[in-house]
């Protein structure tokens, strides 16, 4: 009876400094992935809120001064009589100028020599160095 109960207290210590063990490796794998993943978003260059939240304010100001100014320069436009077509109002733009809706430019082709259809133009490419 005394030895049964020796090597269950023996199996009970050896449980406990197991689960102190898995305990201890939990902690050290959760403080290694934290610095991982610190230096990994470190590299990322990314900005911090106050400064995209300041950027973003600076560019609603200046979003809306840019209306108004359109707005006092198509006024003055009109009190001139004179209709300018800048790129600040997009109507100068001639028809001719954009293509048409759904259409795609035609591909730059080279004859063959043969006689066949043209061949799309291929571009060459400039070997890559690598370092030694």
């Amino acid at each position: 009876m005394q030895t049964t109960k020796r090597i269950l207290d023996d199996l009970a210590k050896v449980a406990s400094g197991a689960a102190s063990v898995f305990a201890g490796i939990k902690e050290e794998v959760e403080t290694l992935v934290r610095q991982r993943l610190e230096h990994a978003i470190a590299d990322l260059d990314v900005v911090t809120r106050d400064e995209f939240e300041a950027v973003k304010a600076v560019a609603a100001k200046a979003r809306s001064e840019q209306e108004k100014l359109t707005g006092k320069v198509a006024h003055l436009e009109t009190l001139l009589g004179v209709k300018t077509g800048g790129r600040a109002s997009g109507k100068g733009k001639s028809a001719a100028a954009k293509p048409a809706s759904g259409t795609r430019p035609a591909a730059k082709t080279r004859a063959s020599g043969t006689g066949t259809a043209a061949q799309p133009r291929k571009t060459s490419r400039r070997p890559v160095r690598r370092k030694k």
